[in-house]
């Protein structure tokens, strides 16, 4: 929430379509919409994006054609459409600007191991809602994956195949690929 606090300036704070009585709510609606939106990635089986998002590849968050940062910002939109009132186009301007700020912010303390505020596994228990996802060594997962200095989806599932007890082959499991052999981790 303070990154969100500390983003907000012009977007919300200074945003005549935005009144100053409602600032906090607007601001309350952009956090809501974010942890929504990374929930909604974990949890449709998108771990694989999702960690790439915060890894930074696919454009990370700055990159709106990237599906996980389409996905966050649709929700966003919703959550200060439903809560304020505001047109789409309003919440459309204020999750353009916040959003990658904050999550670029976020995304990087999350990956920075001199950082302990922020770490991958507190991201990952939050957005599946599994006490066990905090244990799970993402960061060491997505540098065994990203020998080729890039995370695609075949590495993911190499690596998370290997580490949930599958073939490792970069294969797709008999269950859903990667979501399958997370499946256990997340409850789908």
């Amino acid at each position: 929430m303070n990154l969100v606090r500390q983003q907000s300036g012009d977007a919300i704070i200074n945003n005549p379509a935005v009144p100053n009585e409602q600032n906090e709510t607007a601001m309350q609606s952009v956090m809501d919409g974010i942890m929504g939106g990374l929930t909604q990635q974990a949890q449709g089986g998108n771990v694989g994006g999702l960690l790439s998002t915060i890894m930074g590849q696919q454009g990370g968050a700055g990159n709106m054609k990237n599906p996980v940062m389409g996905g966050i910002m649709n929700n966003v939109v919703g959550s200060l459409m439903g809560r304020l009132g505001v047109s789409q186009g309003v919440a459309g301007g204020i999750a353009g600007t916040v959003v990658p700020m904050v999550l670029e912010k976020f995304f990087n303390k999350a990956t920075d191991p001199t950082d302990p505020s922020v770490d991958v596994g507190g991201i990952m228990k939050q957005v599946t809602g599994k006490e066990e996802a905090a244990s799970v060594d993402w960061m060491g997962i997505a540098s065994t994956a990203m020998a080729d200095g890039k995370l695609d989806m075949g590495d993911l599932m190499r690596v998370a195949g290997g580490f949930m007890g599958g073939s490792g082959g970069g294969q797709q499991q008999q269950g859903g690929g990667l979501g399958g052999m997370l499946g256990g981790l997340f409850g789908k």
